[in-house]
């Protein structure tokens, strides 16, 4: 499935972009990507931890006809992730794909939409909240982790943290409409960090991933505690495929109803 989907962008990308597309040189720090390899997706390989500055509710935030109006505004610390920033390029905060509004050398800030707020982790963030932080992959770039899109289906309960060697072994308990889409040794995504999953038992309703010493140096997830929350993007290719087989099972239970029906008859 991984080297279908590789295949599968490119091939996508080059439907899109037009036939002179090359890439530009490298921007200065503060400029648009413009011409540069487009950037579709992330990959769950998380550059670095941010820290949350503050969360907060505005009233003088400009809407799209130009009036003011309220909403939410998060203001994260970063390094890594603010090189080769601009305003409207997309971080992954915690898996969740973010507009960057403004920026400087130590912070960014992003708006969260009410859909953000309700179906992430992000509405309990606050001052010294730690988050992971990705910035979107390009087209063409290497992808050691899976497609991820940012857009997160819901928010997981760390049910146990056990140390196994050096590993951890994570269990978490996702809302069971999500059950159905995690499978053993296939993807999640988890507060933005590509993992693979170990075991899964949709009868008890959870699953459980290991963590090896580098991606718990790495990621925010070892610090927090049982029974936090995190967020949960499934991979979106067992959404599609579930669409697909759906269609076709509903058009053959309506055949057999049908023959059913003959049968009767005669």
């Amino acid at each position: 499935m991984m080297a279908a989907a590789a295949l599968l962008l490119p091939a996508l990308c080059a439907l899109v972009l037009p036939r002179h597309w090359a890439p530009a040189a490298q921007p200065t720090r503060h400029a648009p990507r413009v011409g540069a390899s487009p950037r579709c997706v992330f990959s769950g390989i998380v550059e670095e931890i941010g820290e949350v500055v503050r969360l907060e509710k505005r009233g003088d935030l400009t809407l799209w006809d130009g009036s003011v109006g309220e909403g939410v505004e998060m203001e994260v610390a970063a390094s890594t992730v603010l090189e080769g920033a601009y305003e409207g390029c997309s971080i992954a905060v915690n898996g969740v794909c973010l507009t960057v509004t403004k920026f400087d050398d130590k912070t960014a800030c992003f708006g969260l939409a009410p859909e953000t707020l309700r179906r992430t982790n992000l509405h309990a963030a606050g001052p010294g909240t730690l988050v992971n932080l990705e910035r979107a992959l390009p087209a063409d770039g290497r992808n050691s982790g899976h497609f991820v899109q940012g857009h997160v289906d819901d928010v997981g309960v760390i049910e146990s943290m056990t140390p196994d060697g050096e590993a951890l072994t994570v269990r978490i308990r996702p809302p069971a409409h999500l059950m159905k889409y995690i499978v053993p040794k296939g993807f999640i995504c988890v507060d933005g960090t590509s993992l693979t999953v170990c075991e899964a038992d949709p009868g008890k309703g959870w699953f459980d991933f290991m963590l090896v010493a580098y991606t718990q140096q790495h990621i925010a997830l070892p610090k927090k505690k049982v029974g936090e929350q995190v967020n949960l993007e499934v991979d979106v290719m067992a959404k599609y495929v579930e669409r697909s087989v759906g269609a076709l099972v509903d058009r053959v239970a309506e055949l057999e109803a049908k023959l059913a029906a003959l049968e009767g008859s005669s």
